[in-house]
């Protein structure tokens, strides 16, 4: 992680608290697939690619009363299951 974008989302979003949950959130979409929300630089990691969505003002969040989990998609398994009788051994 640059120090540099850390230093520039902080004023983005003031508690560092909320932009840690904010961040490694993000990173957890990115590793699974989503796509970034800004033009991706060589040797970005997805922590830089996070912190430049904050400072982009591409990714924001909203304090909440409540805890709200985060939905995960489940992966599927790709490989055919076979009936019982026809199991490989």
């Amino acid at each position: 992680m640059q120090s540099h974008l850390l230093d520039k989302a902080l004023t983005v979003i003031k508690s560092e608290q909320y932009l840690v949950n904010v961040i490694s959130r993000r990173v957890r979409q990115l590793s699974n697939g989503h796509r970034p929300m800004v033009e991706v630089e060589p040797r970005m990691g997805l922590a830089d690619i996070a912190l430049m969505e904050v400072i982009k003002g591409k990714l924001t969040y909203e304090a909440t009363s409540e805890f709200i989990e985060e939905p995960i998609a489940h992966r599927h398994d790709n490989s055919m299951s076979l009936p019982n009788d026809k199991k490989a051994a």
